[in-house]
């Protein structure tokens, strides 16, 4: 049983502490980032490029035991595929060259892609990223779509290889970014293409030195699809890993004014709540909706798109303490926001009826960092003189001792 996937090995390989583990697990661990590169098992560190052995004598054991157990219902082992050489993945990026065998080329390239880490690194070295984006590009200008899921799945499964593409992305970005918004435009969007295009967006708009090229330059058409598909997805039964890309790219856009702009005017402020509400208790994605969030109320078409929305300050406020610091911060940025800029009447009722003003004095008690809490002080100490005859008035006057409520306030419960 292989020590990290506690599965039977199909591939048994040694690595340099002696222990041995299935191909696939220990290539997996080690090029998920871990940093010091230590062994599971032994926890002493790997040499950085170290061979992995493989261990001929296990495998054979395992195959007769599984031979041995076949009447059982024990699966038959089978011999593990030759690893992919740099040679041959160099053949195939020529392959793909002679239109006769591109077709054939690009699906030995998913195969392969999709067998292991090791594979892709050598697809990686071989140019093949480069190779990917320029077919998908050429789709785009020729309206062709034979190979394009492929290449599409090729570039989602080689995503974290993604870093020497900035020459290349430079010149064509415009055409990149044009073709996969023919992609978003034409496909299903349940379908994996969808979700694979999006994946590969967002990695462009966050690795290399060309990603604020990209996002500067982003169209206001593919910010309006990507609201398109916030605000189709649940209908749709869109995979959430593509609604988190399409997030990450929006999060990612909205450091620019005229993106943001680009976005209210489609009303994504209304579509990411509607994602809020939907959410399945994904974290990661609660960050990023309030993330997004905290940028677009900085203009006054968010803060008016999210008040207008009827669980609009209901669902920043039910985040807060729930999921994260990070997310803690960014719902404080809104309803801050709110407060100082959007601060009606109706507003402000709102804000202590659906347990807004609960949520800010419970932070003052939580334990959490000191910029949280005076973000909260200050946004109860701003509307103090309506807060106080709210249901929290209470627990208002637990916190005027701690300089929640300016000194002048008198309200019944100071003494």
């Amino acid at each position: 049983m292989c020590p990290i996937s506690l599965q039977i090995m199909k591939d048994p390989v040694t690595a340099a502490s002696g222990i041995t583990y299935d191909r696939d697990s220990i290539e997996k661990w080690l090029s998920d980032g871990r940093g010091t590169m230590l062994c599971p098992v032994t926890k002493q560190p790997l040499p950085r490029g170290a061979e992995l052995t493989p261990n001929h004598t296990l495998h054979r054991l395992i195959q007769s035991w599984a031979a041995a157990g076949a009447a059982a219902g024990v699966h038959r082992i089978p011999p593990p595929n030759p690893p992919l050489t740099k040679a041959y993945a160099v053949n195939l990026v020529r392959a793909l060259s002679v239109p006769i065998l591109r077709l054939k080329a690009l699906r030995k390239l998913d195969m392969v892609a999709a067998e292991s880490e090791r594979n892709r690194k050598f697809m990686a070295e071989a140019g093949v990223v480069k190779e990917m984006l320029s077919f998908v590009v050429e789709c785009y200008k020729e309206g062709k779509t034979a190979g394009l899921e492929e290449a599409l799945r090729i570039l989602y499964l080689m995503r974290n290889f993604s870093g020497e593409l900035s020459q290349f992305v430079s010149s064509e970005n415009d055409r990149i970014l044009d073709s996969f918004l023919w992609v978003l435009d034409n496909y299903d969007p349940a379908g994996d293409i969808k979700t694979h295009a999006l994946c590969v967006l967002r990695t462009l708009m966050a690795k290399g030195d060309y990603s604020a090229a990209l996002l500067e330059r982003l169209k206001p058409e593919l910010l309006k699809k990507l609201v398109t598909i916030l605000r189709e997805s649940e209908k749709n039964k869109m995979n959430p890993q593509g609604i988190n890309a399409a997030l990450h790219v929006m999060s990612a856009a909205c450091h620019w004014g005229r993106n943001r702009a680009a976005m209210n005017e489609s009303g994504a402020v209304f579509e990411l709540i509607e994602v809020e509400i939907n959410n399945s208790r994904e974290n990661k994605t609660t960050e990023l909706v309030l993330g997004i969030l905290s940028h677009l109320c900085c203009c006054a078409d968010g803060r008016a798109q999210l008040v207008g929305h009827a669980a609009g300050i209901a669902a920043v406020s039910h985040a807060i303490l729930k999921v994260s610091a990070r997310a803690d911060d960014e719902a404080l940025r809104v309803l801050s926001s709110i407060s100082r800029f959007s601060a009606t009447s109706r507003v402000i009722g709102e804000m202590a009826r659906v347990g807004t003003v609960a949520k800010l004095c419970m932070v003052l008690q939580a334990n959490c960092a000191s910029s949280l809490k005076d973000k909260a002080r200050e946004i109860l100490r701003t509307h103090s003189d309506i807060w106080k005859d709210s249901p929290c008035v209470e627990m208002l006057a637990t916190f005027t001792v701690q300089g929640v409520l300016p000194p002048h306030h008198h309200h019944p419960f100071q003494s």
